[in-house]
């Protein structure tokens, strides 16, 4: 494990993808949020099926970082249950991994 992380956020649209990918980098919770800005969601929710058009952004960042990094996608989502999914790396690039340790780093 190299103790950073990827995590996957979907977002309803872009403006509200770029906003909240854009805080967690100025507040030092991420090094990147990718948008990714056409992905159709298929899924269920409380009781019925929906096929949406959604943003997903790709958010990398170090694991120490996750549970801040939760707390404010849950404050600024306008989801009730947003989608916050974080996926080990277990090898990537050193000096971009150097990269994402030390964009997240605070102080």
């Amino acid at each position: 494990m190299t103790g950073e992380i990827v995590l996957l956020v979907t977002a309803p649209d872009e403006e509200n993808a770029a906003m909240i990918g854009r805080t967690l980098v100025e507040e030092r919770l991420a090094a990147c949020a990718n948008i990714v800005k056409a992905v159709r969601s298929i899924y269920r929710w409380k009781g019925e099926i929906f096929d949406e058009r959604e943003c997903l952004l790709v958010i990398k960042t170090a694991s120490d970082r996750f549970p801040q990094l939760e707390k404010r996608v849950r404050e600024m989502h306008p989801y009730e249950t947003p989608e916050i999914i974080a996926l080990e790396i277990s090898e990537g690039s050193g000096p971009y991994l150097k990269w994402i340790a030390e964009n997240t780093r605070l102080g």
